[in-house]
Formats: structure tokens, C-alpha cells, sequence
């Protein structure tokens, strides 16, 4: 059994005071903490193995590369691809999704195809495909969820077709916390012949994702919201489809033979990998993932259903407090988003911040999500595994205080 007070002592930041208070850091969803033995695997590379990639037969460049590659294949391993080169290394989940819409979806877009969303979309996958709506001509339409949040299946069936040619949803929502059913969502793409992009960021980092037994085309996620560096990120990608696919940059590291007139392209992955690479970004994010799976991501899942499991009733007894997505604990991932009746989100998490308590506030680039909830914005509680029943018990305790300062619910 795992000591999550152990654990904490690995994030030395939580240890800090703000505002004269102990932090409870509940930002989670926005970017995660590293733990201690990251840092030192990232500082060790730029100490003794700091060297570009892939170009140079030195000892460090060599030690580079291989650390590098290394790093591919621990990503393979944990999202179970069925081979390294279906890894692309990118600088975030963003990058990720808008390679495939500038690059699959130039060959197999075209006027009166349709892109389906949901609309519980992060404005990363849904900007990129409303652009390419718009430059195409093709339709874009959107998946409606249910009464509590969650995708609606029914309403997935009526609006795939056979003419729809991407169907692009959230594998977790960074607003709700409602999980996609997406293994169903991706047969019935394919049952019409489309292929599937998930936005995975708010998943792999809290539970097991396995893209092949998911049935998923594409799947994008990043580093920092897993305990890595920021701007490293992954978009996995069938491989037939990315042998298939024109590149998404030019430049050095992605060719296989440049003339003067024309140019043949490396196989995947490098072919979309162009230009230094952020190696040190790679590297972390594998310690990251190595020390992930020292917990063991059941384990990891686990303790955040406890906290949610304690939090969520908790918020939904609040008086004036409105919490919005799924009230069942059991449908619920790490994050709670909220609103204090008469509060801007933004005066509560200032509020909020005084007692210590770091949340989110906005419309979380999730604007018509917002929109169909009927809201301009929310507060945004998320916790990870190093969080604990301290944090929550802080958290209501900040949302009383806020209350009271502000005489909500007072005549």
C-alpha cells in the first residue's frame, strides 16, 4: 500500500506557505508538480549528457540519442502502442492535435465531409478542426452530453455518419471530469468508416491508458500535466496512417535526401519531429513516467477517487455552492469545477488564494462548453495523487471564509 504522505516529501514546492498558509496546490489539471527525481534526471543530462540528437558520433551525443530513444519507447510501453515509431514527440498535447489537422486532415478532408467534436471540448481540439471546417467546407457538428455531464451516446449515433470523416473528443473532461466511453465512441467512428483523434491530457496522467485495446487512430497528451517539463508532449498515431501522412514542418532532422529541387522525407516518427528536438523534455518526461509507475497508476487512480470521493460531497452540501457535472464520485476524474452564487470565479479564487488554496478560474479553453452550461466561467478544483484530505478539508474551509467575507447567503 502506497504512503502518500511519504510521496509528498518528493514535491519539496508543497512545502511552501502562501499567503502565511500551508498550500494546498489544486491546480493539477492546469500543470502538475515534478517530483524530486525528475528534477535530478533532468539535471543530470544538462550536467553530464547534454549534446543535440541524432547528428553526432561524439560520446555525449551518443549518450543523447540513446536517452532519447530510450525515452520513446518508455512512452510506447506505458500508453501499450504496438510500436516505438508510432510515438511523435511534440511540445504539448496543442501541437499534437493540430499536427493531424494540418496533415492527415489536408489528404481526406474535403467540401460536405463532416468533423464531428463534443462539445465538452478543450478549445485544443476544437479550434484546429473549426479552422479546417471553415477552409474546407466541410460540416462541423457537435456530440451533446447528458442531463449529468456526461458524453451522450445516443446522441453520438445520430450525429456519425457516413459521411463524417474525423471524429476528435476529450478521453477526460479538464472542465466536468467526466470520462469519455471512448473504446465505444472509436468502434462506432469506424463502423463508418472515420477515424478517431482523442485528446488524452487530463487522462494518462490519473489512470492506465491503452491506445490499442481503446481502438484509437490518434492520441495526444502532454508531459507537464504528468510531472514532466513543460513543452514536451506526445501524439500517437497508427503507424500505417503516419507512413501515409505529408509532414507537419521542414527543416533539418526530417529528411532522407534533400536536392536542389526536391526532397524525400524520413519515415515516422522523425519525418515530424523537424529541427533539435526538446530532448531534455523527452528524458523527463520517461523519469516521470518511470516514477508513475513505481506507484502503479491503479494505485494512483485510486487515491484520487478517495479525495474525490470525500471532496464532491462536500462541495454539493456547501450552500451556494453550484457544482457542475456529474454529482456520482464513481464518474468523476480529479477535477471539480464550481461557482459561488453572486461570485465572480475569479474573486473566489483570489479568495481562495488568500487561504492558501490555489485553484483555476475562467472559462478553462473551454468556452462553448461554458456556453452550454449556461456560465461565463467556473472555479476549478483538481487534485493528483500527492494531494490529501488536508487539501480538502482546506478547500471547503476557503470556500466558507469566502462566503462569509462576501456575505453570501447573509439577508
Amino acid at each position: 500500500m502506497t504512503e502518500w504522505d511519504d510521496v509528498r516529501q518528493d514535491f519539496p514546492i508543497l512545502k511552501q506557505r502562501v499567503n502565511g498558509e500551508r498550500l494546498a496546490y489544486l491546480d493539477n489539471a492546469a500543470t502538475t508538480q515534478r517530483p524530486t527525481p525528475v528534477l535530478k534526471d533532468l539535471m543530470n543530462f544538462y550536467q553530464h549528457d547534454n549534446a543535440n540528437v541524432h547528428r553526432g558520433v561524439h560520446t555525449l551525443a551518443v549518450r543523447a540519442t540513446n536517452e532519447y530513444e530510450n525515452a520513446r519507447q518508455t512512452v510506447q510501453h506505458f500508453i501499450n502502442a504496438a510500436d516505438e515509431r508510432e510515438i511523435i514527440f511534440t511540445r504539448g498535447a496543442t501541437e499534437g492535435l493540430n499536427l493531424v489537422a494540418a496533415t492527415y486532415s489536408r489528404q481526406h478532408i474535403h467540401e460536405g465531409d463532416e468533423i464531428v467534436v463534443s462539445i465538452a471540448e478543450h478549445h485544443s481540439n476544437l479550434v484546429p478542426w473549426q479552422q479546417l471546417a471553415i477552409a474546407t467546407g466541410a460540416c462541423l457538428k457537435y456530440i451533446d452530453l447528458t442531463t449529468t455531464g456526461e458524453l451522450d451516446l445516443a446522441a453520438a449515433e445520430k450525429q456519425i455518419t457516413d459521411r463524417t470523416k474525423i471524429v476528435a473528443v476529450t478521453h477526460a473532461s479538464n472542465v466536468l471530469g467526466t470520462i469519455t466511453p471512448l473504446q465505444q465512441l472509436a468502434a462506432l467512428a469506424h463502423q463508418h468508416g472515420a477515424v478517431i483523434v482523442a485528446d488524452g491530457a487530463q487522462a494518462v496522467p490519473h489512470f492506465a491508458v491503452d491506445v490499442q485495446q481503446l481502438g484509437v487512430d490518434f492520441y495526444a497528451f502532454s508531459g507537464h500535466k504528468m510531472l514532466s517539463g513543460m513543452g514536451i508532449g506526445v501524439l500517437y498515431g497508427r503507424y500505417d496512417l503516419l507512413a501515409a501522412m505529408p509532414p507537419y514542418q521542414f527543416g533539418g532532422e526530417m529528411i532522407s535526401s534533400v536536392q536542389r529541387q526536391s526532397t524525400t522525407f524520413a519515415e515516422p516518427p522523425y519525418k515530424f519531429e523537424a529541427g533539435t528536438p526538446n530532448v531534455a523534455g523527452a528524458i523527463s518526461l520517461a523519469s516521470a513516467i518511470h516514477y508513475l509507475q513505481g506507484l502503479g497508476m491503479a494505485e494512483v487512480e485510486r487515491h484520487e477517487r478517495e479525495l474525490v470521493a470525500t471532496a464532491l460531497p462536500r462541495l454539493l452540501a456547501e450552500d451556494h455552492v453550484t457544482v457542475y457535472g456529474p454529482h456520482d464520485p464513481a464518474k468523476h476524474t480529479g477535477v471539480i469545477a464550481f461557482n459561488i452564487t453572486g461570485l465572480h470565479p475569479h474573486d473566489v479564487a483570489t479568495a481562495l488564494d488568500m487561504e492558501g488554496v490555489a485553484v483555476r478560474a475562467g472559462h478553462h479553453c473551454a468556452q462553448p462548453l461554458m456556453d452550454y452550461l449556461g456560465v461565463t466561467a467556473t472555479a476549478r478544483a483538481s487534485f493528483y495523487f500527492y494531494n490529501n484530505q488536508q487539501d480538502v478539508d482546506q478547500l471547503i474551509h476557503a470556500i466558507r471564509e469566502t462566503k462569509e467575507f462576501f456575505h453570501v447567503g447573509s439577508i
